[in-house]
């Protein structure tokens, strides 16, 4: 099976003048691969190639697969993902997968970026400070979350745990959503990307389907992430995703 010339093409972009070894070594594989996710995929589920690269790596980065990681970011930074906006997505990735898997793929970055003679550290992206952050969390996250949905979690919170909701208000979205470098739209569909690659997470997910919802990123555009995660993520996670999507967003709507 002969690699298409749209596989061919998209894969340029993204990699130019690359002589792949698993073109030597797994040639059967690589036909299969590139044909599916440079080529079929993309016509169904063709993104901003800028937006698809930065979902990957996002989902790359949930997955733990950093090799693969590296590989994808010199990709991005390839078609035009700026260093800033390269950076702001592994920070995303802290309050959701934890700075234990998040920690790899910073210095990661930090070598890729440097290797391009970009200096470090970039410029500063963060909008709030120890007084600040709690406001401007919390009204963010009522924003992206809906005032009503934050109000009942935090009078439906005991005592013992009302320091979570805390947490949440300033620190994930007080300390991250906040920052620039990547507007609140794109952030919502990074969350999404990293919780579904994960697995496990199917509160959040749904809930975080809806939060884009609420930041005006419709189903068919979470559709579309999720068709490009495919070839990353696999079958079973990636129809998990369609199940958390078709439940809160019934096709009727």
């Amino acid at each position: 099976m002969p690699i298409t010339k749209t596989a061919n093409q998209n894969h340029e972009k993204l990699f130019p003048n690359h002589k792949s070894s698993l073109k030597v070594t797994d040639p059967e594989l690589i036909e299969v691969f590139d044909n599916f996710a440079f080529d079929e995929v993309l016509q169904y589920g063709e993104l901003d190639i800028k937006l698809r690269m930065k979902v990957i790596l996002a989902a790359m980065i949930a997955m733990q697969t950093l090799s693969e990681y590296k590989v994808m970011l010199g990709a991005a930074l390839n078609v035009g993902v700026t260093p800033i906006e390269t950076k702001e997505i592994v920070y995303q990735s802290v309050p959701y997968c934890g700075i234990a898997k998040s920690f790899d793929f910073i210095h990661a970055t930090n070598e890729i970026l440097t290797s391009r003679g970009i200096e470090l550290p970039l410029e500063g992206q963060s909008t709030t400070n120890p007084d600040t952050r709690m406001e401007k969390g919390l009204n963010i996250q009522k924003e992206i979350v809906g005032a009503e949905a934050i109000d009942k979690m935090y009078d439906n919170s005991p005592e013992s745990q009302i320091h979570i909701q805390k947490y949440l208000s300033a620190n994930c979205f007080g300390d991250y959503y906040t920052r620039n470098g990547l507007d609140i739209k794109t952030r919502e569909l990074l969350t999404f990307s990293m919780l579904i690659a994960m697995g496990g997470c199917e509160p959040q997910a749904k809930g975080h389907i809806m939060a884009n919802l609420n930041v005006g990123n419709d189903k068919q555009l979470l559709l579309k992430v999720v068709t490009n995660l495919l070839p990353y993520l696999g079958y079973p996670r990636t129809l998990s995703a369609i199940s958390y999507l078709n439940e809160m967003i019934p096709e009727s709507q």
